[in-house]
């Protein structure tokens, strides 16, 4: 026997799964929309070539930003896993900061 609670869990899951899954369409159709003018920028900005420099700065920003996401959503990453984060913020750093270099 399937209890009310059980029912309410399902109708639940399922209006979560649909609000993803319309989420994620909706980025999708965005990406697609945005590429012509993403190439544009990328044919106009980085046509010369990314130094160390520039390259720096892009990977700082985008290790930041992705260590605020992992330290989000791993709990009690902000405290508990601080040595951690530090020693990985670095490492992403450096690989961020030669791979940009060096392909951009």
């Amino acid at each position: 026997m399937v209890g009310e609670e059980d029912r309410n869990d399902k109708n639940e899951s399922r209006k979560i799964a649909i609000v993803l899954i319309s989420l994620l369409v909706v980025v999708g159709v965005a990406a697609m929309l945005l590429l012509p003018s993403l190439s544009e920028f990328a044919a106009t900005h980085l046509q010369p070539g990314l130094g160390l420099k520039t390259a720096a700065i892009i990977a700082f920003f985008v290790t930041v930003v992705l260590f605020l996401v992992f330290a989000v959503f791993s709990g009690d990453g902000l405290l508990g896993e601080l040595q951690f984060m530090l020693l990985g913020f670095f490492l992403f750093f450096l690989i961020f900061w030669l791979m940009i270099a060096w392909i951009f």
